[in-house]
Order: structure tokens, then sequence, then C-alpha cells
């Protein structure tokens, strides 16, 4: 018996080095060479600043991301957030639209743009891009997930660009005296859209 549990254990040592050994063959940075595109680097390295709410550092490196790859979709799609966050708004909408002129049928251009012109106060331009958004990818209206609301401490989910689609439209079916298009302390905790 005690010769079967020593080929036994062989065989679970030379299997583990051998899954380990395949690992290693596929993983990043083993001397293998990369198949990220230009631009990824600096931004994934925009994205932790964003995340980091260093929104003038994250700029720079989706523009550097930018200056190594113009087509670079993803990187147009954090600077309109950074710019947004920064309240920058007249360059968070050159950005997206030049996302939307590269990717025009991926729906959360749409929903980024819808955000801009809701901040610049152009509700009816926000309202087509929100429905634009959603018809392309009703995933939009998902909003931030149970796990994003952990990590960043958010006690209560908050408001989706369909929660501020069927809000808007509302209120612009109000004669416009009526109307209460800015919601400040809601409005605020409203999160860009990112994925």
């Amino acid at each position: 018996m005690t010769g079967d549990r020593l080929r036994w254990a062989a065989f679970v040592l030379a299997a583990g080095l051998g899954l380990l050994w395949l690992s290693l063959q596929f993983a990043p940075g083993t001397g293998e060479p990369s198949t990220s595109a230009p631009g990824d680097g600096a931004y994934l390295a925009a994205n932790n600043s964003f995340e980091d709410a260093q929104y003038d550092r994250a700029i720079a490196l989706y523009s550097e991301a930018l200056a190594e790859n113009a087509n670079h979709s993803p990187a147009l799609r954090g600077l309109a957030n950074a710019h947004l966050q920064s309240r920058r708004l007249d360059d968070a909408l050159a950005a997206i639209n030049r996302a939307i002129a590269l990717e025009p049928d991926f729906g959360g251009n749409y929903a980024i743009r819808g955000i801009v012109l809701d901040h610049m106060g152009a509700h009816t331009g926000a309202v087509a891009d929100y429905e634009k958004a959603l018809a392309l990818d009703p995933s939009v209206a998902q909003g931030m997930g149970w796990l994003d609301r952990l990590l960043y401490n958010v006690q209560q989910p908050p408001p989706t660009v369909a929660d501020r689609l069927v809000y808007l439209k509302s209120q612009l079916a109000l004669p416009e005296s009526e109307r209460v298009l800015r919601r400040p302390e809601i409005d605020a905790k409203q999160r860009p859209y990112a994925r």
C-alpha cells in the first residue's frame, strides 16, 4: 500500500508541476510578445487614477493612451468620463463624440453622451441618447452592481441611465413652469457610465 501512495503522490506532484509550467507559458510578462494594443498600458493606469478620483491625472493618462493609439475607444470613453467629473463638459462632449464616430453601435457611448448632455442642460438630447443607449444595449439599465457598491461603500444603488430617462420624460411632459429637471442631491449620486 505504501508503494501505491508514493506513486500517487508522485503523479499528483508531476501533474501539479505540469499545470504550473503550462500556466507560466501563457501568463503575461513571461518573455512572450505582448498581445495588448498600443495605449493599453496608459489606459489601465488612467482607469486606476479615475477610480481614485484623481481626474486630472486620469485625463493626462487617457490622453497619453490616445497619443499612442488615436482610435482607442475605451480611452475616449474614459477621457469623457474624467472630463465630466472635472466639470469640463465641452471637452467631455468632444471626447465622447469621437468615440461614437469610432463605434456608432456601442450603447455605452450614447449613455455617456446622454449624461454629458444632461449635465449641460440639453435634456431632450439626453433623452434621445438614453433611449438609443438602451435600444442598442439593454444592459445599460443595470447600473452599479452589488460588488461595485460594496467596493465603493455605496449603500443605496445610485440612479441609472434608465432611471434618469424615466424621470426626464415625466418632467418634459409637464408644462415648462412645473418642470424640475435638476435634483442636485440625487444627481450628485449618479456615477459615470463605465463598462
